[in-house]
C-alpha cells in the first residue's frame, strides 16, 4: 500500500535521504512531502473515524440491553442495524450519512440481527360469523385510533408456551395494548382489546381493529367486547401473512430483537423481558416508517401540534 511506502521513507530518511530512497523505490518526492503536509489532517479523520465507532457500538449494545436483556455479545450482534443506529446518531447531533454508517458498521463487524422467515398457520373457527375485510392489505391510516391491528405469537418457556397478543394502533405504530398467558383462550384476545380502549381514555368508537380469521378473534365474546366499545371488526384471508403484513412484521422484529438465540425456562422472566420490550418498543425504538421516530415521540409530536395549532 502507498501508506506503508510513505511510513518507510518516513523511518529510513535519516539514514539514507528522501532522494535517495524515492529513486530506489521509484516513488514521487513530491507525493511523499504532500503526504508529510496532510499527515495531521489523516490523524484527526482517523481519530474522530474512531470515536463514530465507538458512538456505534455503545448504540448498538444499548439497544441490544435497553430492555434488560443479557448482552453477550452485544457489540457484534445487537438488534439494532445501520438505518436506526444512523437516525440515532444524527438525533444526537451528528452529521453523518446511512452509507457511512453502513460502511463503518460492515468493516467493524457491527451487524443487526437477521431472522428466517418462518410460516405459521391459523387455526379458523369454520363455524364463526363472516367478518369483512376492511383494510384490503392497505396497513395505512389518517390519524390515530383509526385503524388498529393485532394478532398472536408464541414462546416456548421449557417444555410449555407462554402467548403473547398484541394491538397496535396503525398510524403510530404503538402497542396500545396486550395480553400474555399460557393459554389461548378468548380471554387473551379480549384483555388486549380491552388494555387498549383503558390507554385510549375510552374514546375508540368507529376503529377498525384488523386480525387474522384464529379462533380467539372469531369467538363471540370477542365479537361482543368490540361490540361494546364499537370498534369495527376486519379480518383477512387464512393462511395469508400479508394480509396481516403489519403485525407478522412487528413479531419478526420481536423476535429477532428479544427472543433469537435464547432459552427461556421461567415464565415469570418471559413475562418480566416482553414486558420491557414491549416498553422499549413504543418509547425508545425507532421506527423506519415514523422517519425513524419512536412511537412515543411520534404520538407526543402530533399532541404538540394540535396544541400549537388550537393556541393559534
Amino acid at each position: 500500500m502507498r501508506s506503508r511506502r510513505w511510513d518507510f521513507i518516513s523511518d529510513n530518511r535519516a539514514d539514507f535521504g528522501v532522494k535517495r530512497i524515492c529513486r530506489v523505490l521509484g516513488a514521487s518526492r513530491a507525493g511523499y512531502y504532500r503526504h508529510l503536509a496532510t499527515e495531521q489532517a489523516r490523524a484527526e479523520r482517523q481519530a474522530e473515524e474512531k470515536r463514530t465507532v465507538s458512538e456505534i457500538r455503545a448504540i448498538h449494545t444499548e439497544h441490544h440491553g435497553a430492555y434488560g436483556a443479557p448482552r453477550v455479545h452485544a457489540e457484534h450482534h445487537g438488534a439494532y442495524g445501520a438505518p436506526r443506529v444512523h437516525a440515532e446518531l444524527r438525533a444526537r447531533g451528528h452529521r453523518i450519512n446511512r452509507k457511512r454508517v453502513t460502511r463503518l458498521m460492515r468493516t467493524n463487524h457491527i451487524v443487526g440481527r437477521h431472522l428466517r422467515r418462518k410460516k405459521r398457520t391459523t387455526i379458523a373457527d369454520r363455524t364463526a360469523a363472516p367478518v369483512p375485510d376492511l383494510v384490503m392489505r392497505d396497513f395505512t391510516a389518517d390519524a390515530l385510533n383509526t385503524r388498529w391491528c393485532g394478532d398472536i405469537t408464541y414462546i416456548a418457556v421449557g417444555s410449555t408456551w407462554l402467548y403473547l397478543t398484541t394491538v397496535i394502533d396503525i398510524y403510530s405504530r404503538k402497542v396500545v395494548g396486550w395480553s400474555i398467558a399460557d393459554h389461548i383462550r378468548t380471554s387473551l384476545v379480549t384483555d388486549a382489546i380491552e388494555m387498549a380502549v383503558a390507554a385510549r381514555g375510552g374514546r375508540v368508537h368507529g376503529v377498525v381493529f384488523r386480525t387474522d380469521r384464529g379462533a380467539p378473534y372469531s369467538a363471540a365474546a370477542f365479537a361482543d367486547v368490540c361490540r361494546r366499545h364499537g370498534i369495527r371488526r376486519s379480518m383477512g384471508r387464512v393462511g395469508s401473512s400479508y394480509d396481516n403484513a403489519l403485525a407478522e412484521s412487528f413479531f419478526q422484529g420481536l423476535k429477532r430483537e428479544l427472543l433469537h438465540g435464547r432459552r427461556w425456562t421461567s415464565k415469570a422472566q418471559t413475562r418480566l423481558e416482553l414486558f420491557r420490550w414491549l416498553s422499549y418498543y413504543n418509547r425508545r425504538r425507532r421506527n423506519s416508517a415514523l422517519g425513524y421516530r419512536t412511537p412515543a415521540d411520534f404520538e407526543q409530536q402530533l399532541i404538540t401540534t394540535r396544541t400549537l395549532s388550537l393556541v393559534a
